[in-house]
């Protein structure tokens, strides 16, 4: 076995060119105007949340995406949690879920003190399954007076955040038709696929909103930063107002009609998002070459197989991950490989086993749970 791993750890080694080094599984790359860009900013002396490329960064966000409206943030779990407020999530309610999801996607939920409530994923996508979810509420759901309840919990379900796991995009428009039978407005977690699509459409577009992560171990990253998208110039206004402590516009008054938050990205990371969004269709294609060379690679390996877009999908590739035989391969090869400075990990342990969801409501979960034994993630920066 020691050997088969050996020959994983020399093509990655080959492909990415480092003999020796250690080899991190996602590092940013700066090879275009970001010093540029962030020392334009500087010299503005407008570095915090008002600026030029702030601006600038919203309007190329919607020129990326084809969305109307984009609101820059701080992060991404910022802009989970104020998509999730402007979907009408309140206190006590329900939203859906998937628990093969990175915690940032149920903390959220809790942020608007409502109940993560777990749905199983397809295998296939490694997202929220639309035939499971039809199935589940067809079980558990109640529509009155034009809203969902749970019959088995007295809650309302107030939404559905479905995530594009590692940039694969799932079965998004059946999933959202199954969330429109129920008066379900959906919030895409697209936080790790810019630049991924379902059907010629951009993930991020398909629900009532979207939200983006521009972390440091992105595709592309602005250090730390976040987006919301929508086609609701209502619901666009009220995101930009709510993100800026709800403060009514004036040339020296400070008064605020809400209760509201300092989640605006500030002008010195939009800069550097900037320069980023510039290379993205670079990066985006260098990272689909990168997968095609490990699907050539692991097609001789009968007991290792890499997850792969599926059928009318593009994916970006941000993390490649291959599925093993089961829990000790996994564990055996997590531990060669990293021992040998080639950085590897696994999926996420699903949120319904976190001590803080233990007790939330969920589907039957096999799909989430056969994946959470197999997956792992291997190096996939952009190569130089």
């Amino acid at each position: 076995m020691s050997k088969k791993y050996q020959n994983i750890v020399d093509f990655i080694r080959s492909i990415f060119k480092e003999e020796d080094a250690f080899i991190p599984l996602h590092e940013p790359r700066f090879v275009g105007n970001e010093r540029k860009y962030v020392l334009d900013a500087i010299d503005s002396t407008f570095v915090s949340s008002v600026g030029s490329y702030v601006d600038k960064f919203e309007a190329m966000m919607c020129e990326v995406t084809g969305a109307k409206y984009a609101i820059a943030l701080v992060n991404g779990t910022n802009a989970l949690h104020l998509s999730l407020l402007l979907a009408g999530v309140e206190k006590e309610d329900e939203v859906l879920t998937q628990s093969l999801t990175f915690v940032a996607t149920a903390n959220a939920i809790s942020y608007c003190n409502a109940t993560p409530h777990f749905v199983d994923v397809d295998k296939a996508t490694m997202g929220l399954s639309p035939g499971i979810l039809k199935t589940h509420l067809k079980e558990i759901a109640l529509v009155k007076d034009g809203k969902c309840y749970n019959k088995n919990t007295g809650k309302r379900i107030a939404a559905c955040v479905p995530m594009h796991t590692f940039g694969l995009p799932l079965y998004i428009d059946e999933l959202v038709e199954v969330c429109n039978n129920y008066n379900i407005p959906v919030v895409e977690d697209a936080a790790e696929s810019l630049g991924s699509y379902y059907k010629n459409k951009h993930t991020g577009t398909f629900g009532l909103l979207g939200t983006f992560s521009f972390n440091g171990n992105k595709t592309i990253t602005s250090g730390g930063g976040g987006a919301i998208i929508t086609n609701d110039k209502a619901l666009a206004e009220k995101a930009k107002h709510l993100s800026t402590q709800a403060k009514i516009q004036h040339k020296w008054e400070y008064k605020h009609d809400s209760i509201a938050f300092n989640y605006r990205m500030p002008n010195l990371n939009a800069a550097l998002a900037c320069a980023q969004l510039e290379q993205l269709n670079n990066y985006v294609k260098n990272k689909r070459e990168l997968s095609n060379l490990y699907l050539a690679f692991f097609e001789s390996e009968k007991r290792i197989s890499l997850a792969r877009e599926v059928e009318n999908a593009k994916s970006n590739y941000w993390l490649n991950a291959i599925i093993l035989e089961d829990k000790e391969s996994r564990d055996s090869f997590l531990e060669y490989t990293n021992d040998k400075k080639v950085m590897t990990r696994p999926i996420w342990g699903l949120m319904s086993n976190l001590k803080m969801f233990k007790n939330c409501p969920k589907s039957d979960l096999s799909n989430s749970e056969w994946l959470e034994d197999r997956v792992v993630n291997i190096t996939s920066s952009v190569r130089i």
